[in-house]
């Protein structure tokens, strides 16, 4: 008995350790469930970036496949397929014909953005290495946080600023920790050239998560994952006709080579269809820096199937990003909120107002904790 009461003892004051650790942390206002929703969400979407990377990977090394427009096609053939069809049986303003109407030109350049995106990081592997491509993908982050600063107003504190840099911290291990493995001995046939067209497709990430943000937080997800479909498709049916079309002859086809590209699409098709739904309950900087420990995953699961050679730096750069994250969403960011109240005259009351006197307040900037933009008109 003496034993059991002494383990019920050690039990009661671990507890109370613990529940003393966390009201003096204030633990349990950071670590909420929000945070945990957030944190499983992006690895999740880190994990389907890992599966369309090993997929590519045995398609060119083992198959001699080499056709990125090709697999961006099927992926925006199954969005137009999958979401235009939801939007052609909704009435009203959410309705395709009403969107179309109003905002064709709007998705008609997203379009174009995100297909270009994607093709010209692709297309830098050829001209430099892969560690400046790891490396120089990071830019889309200062992309993302600066045009959500202008467009969708958000304000960041101080820990925001060091949690990034950690999590840039982590890449620059990771890519080191390649170095030392001797992964990556090719030396590029143009770094310079390779560079910038990875420099111009991390940005024009930006301007997609950015503008993907703003849509599905205002509008909706579906109505973003159709018109993002149907146009990126036409482009990129453009591109593959033109680009991709004797490479596509070439394709020795098989079962293997047939899994692989499904694999890949439906990755890739997951991950165009999640990410809306971690952005809205989070933000895009904080979705690109949870899909950072996409290609951690790709190194892990190739020193099984590609016999890497293992680094305990990976290990280290894995739990850097890792704090980093947590700690960008431990604090929301804050969305500067203009408040203007307008004063009109009302019917009935005698000629000291006029009529059509607007009696405009100077606009008030005030924070709030939300992270989305909202403008606020009170009419009295």
């Amino acid at each position: 008995m003496d034993s059991v009461d002494g383990i019920y003892q050690r039990r009661s004051k671990i507890k109370i350790f613990f529940s003393t650790l966390m009201e003096k942390t204030k633990a349990r206002e950071y670590f909420t469930w929000n945070l945990l929703k957030v944190l499983f969400l992006g690895q999740g979407l880190s994990m389907l970036l890992c599966g369309t990377a090993i997929s590519s990977q045995y398609l060119a090394d083992d198959f001699a496949v080499n056709t990125p427009v090709l697999q961006s096609f099927i992926n925006y053939s199954l969005l137009c397929l999958v979401y235009v069809g939801i939007l052609a049986f909704r009435q009203g303003n959410g309705s395709l014909l009403q969107i179309l109407k109003t905002k064709w030109w709007k998705y008609l350049l997203l379009g174009l953005i995100d297909v270009e995106a994607n093709y010209l990081v692709v297309k830098a592997y050829q001209y430099t290495t892969l560690t400046s491509v790891q490396l120089l993908d990071c830019f889309v982050i200062p992309v993302v946080m600066l045009l959500s600063w202008f467009i969708l107003r958000s304000r960041y504190k101080i820990i925001h600023f060091v949690a990034v840099l950690m999590c840039l911290l982590g890449v620059g291990i990771m890519v080191g920790a390649d170095v030392l493995a001797s992964k990556q001995e090719e030396l590029g046939s143009n770094k310079l050239l390779g560079d910038f067209l990875v420099l111009g497709g991390a940005a024009l990430y930006g301007v997609s998560n950015v503008c993907e943000e703003f849509v599905v937080k205002n509008f909706s997800r579906e109505e973003f994952l159709g018109m993002l479909g149907l146009f990126a498709t036409f482009f990129s049916g453009i591109q593959l006709s033109i680009l991709e079309r004797h490479a596509i002859t070439n394709i020795n086809w098989s079962w293997q080579v047939v899994l692989l590209f499904t694999a890949f699409a439906v990755c890739m098709f997951g991950w165009y269809s999640f990410l809306p739904l971690v952005i809205k309950v989070s933000n895009a900087t904080s979705v690109n820096l949870a899909i950072l420990t996409a290609d951690l995953y790709s190194i892990f699961f190739g020193i099984f199937l590609f016999h890497y050679k293992f680094s305990v730096l990976y290990v280290l750069a894995f739990a850097i990003i890792m704090v980093g994250f947590v700690l960008y969403n431990t604090t929301p960011s804050h969305v500067a909120e203009v408040q203007i109240q307008h004063q009109t005259a009302a019917s009935g009351f005698d000629d000291s107002v006029r009529v059509n006197y607007i009696n405009t307040q100077e606009p008030t900037i005030r924070f709030t904790s939300t992270d989305h933009p909202v403008v606020t008109v009170v009419q009295l």
